[in-house]
């Protein structure tokens, strides 16, 4: 859908004067979703919404701040999500995932990466957790992976991919399965981005399982990365979640 400039005119009155609102609020947030792709790729998406990360203690002060200034607010989900409502737009408050993973601590503050938007001083997420939490975004609704080879394409060589490779550690499977997406995707650029060590690494922890012994347990990850579509194998295939999220 093109967006007319009247839109455009009040999306990015509505962006300044939440940025604003936020800064003021004296609480410590950082920028995520469209607009940090948008700072790491340079892809722009038409949004109505803010994506705004921050730790569980943070978002009370955030809520209540906006909450003075006239706006309606919301704690979706208590685990991960608050929002903040004014007329079409709104701000997504995030300090964790849906399946309780990438909960956000100190060491995103002191890796977020200064910037400005809507001319207003920012921090945005830094890669490398952008990544992480777009690792276990694969449903039938939406798919992240996309999203991650453009910053892998646009940001890669940047990366800190030691740091990544520790987020990503207790599921290297599926930090295995995006390298090889984005190996077939780009064919001719994967060398100079994706370091040898860590694929070697990879292939060398996939080859071993097969000369481990079969878990004992029937165990289904799927819910971790799709709660809906894996929700037959818990119900109904008796396979036990990984995930601590009630499906």
């Amino acid at each position: 859908m093109i967006e007319t400039q009247e839109e455009k005119d009040a999306s990015n009155a509505f962006f300044k004067e939440a940025l604003e609102l936020l800064n003021k609020s004296n609480a410590q947030y950082m920028l995520g979703g469209a607009f940090a792709m948008f700072h790491y790729t340079g892809i722009f998406r038409n949004t109505k919404d803010l994506d705004i990360f921050c730790k569980s203690n943070e978002y009370p002060t955030i809520l209540k701040h906006f909450a003075s200034n006239g706006y309606r607010t919301e704690l979706t989900d208590v685990r991960w999500l608050a929002k903040v409502f004014k007329g079409d737009f709104f701000i997504d408050i995030i300090f964790d995932t849906v399946n309780n993973l990438c909960t956000v601590d100190d060491s995103w503050y002191e890796r977020a990466h200064a910037g400005t938007f809507a001319d207003v001083p920012v921090k945005f997420i830094p890669a490398e957790e952008l990544i992480w939490c777009k690792m276990y975004v694969r449903n039938r609704e939406r798919n992240d992976s996309a999203d991650i080879n453009h910053t892998l394409l646009k940001y890669g060589k940047q990366l800190d991919w030691r740091h990544l490779f520790d987020r990503l550690d207790r599921h290297w499977h599926i930090l295995l399965a995006q390298l090889l997406t984005f190996q077939f995707v780009y064919p001719s650029d994967y060398r100079d981005i994706i370091p040898k060590w860590l694929f070697d690494e990879l292939i060398r922890r996939a080859q071993e399982q097969y000369e481990l012994p079969p878990p004992v347990e029937k165990v289904c990850r799927g819910p971790l990365i799709d709660q809906t579509q894996y929700e037959v194998d818990i119900k109904e295939w008796d396979y036990k979640s990984s995930t601590i999220t009630t499906i």
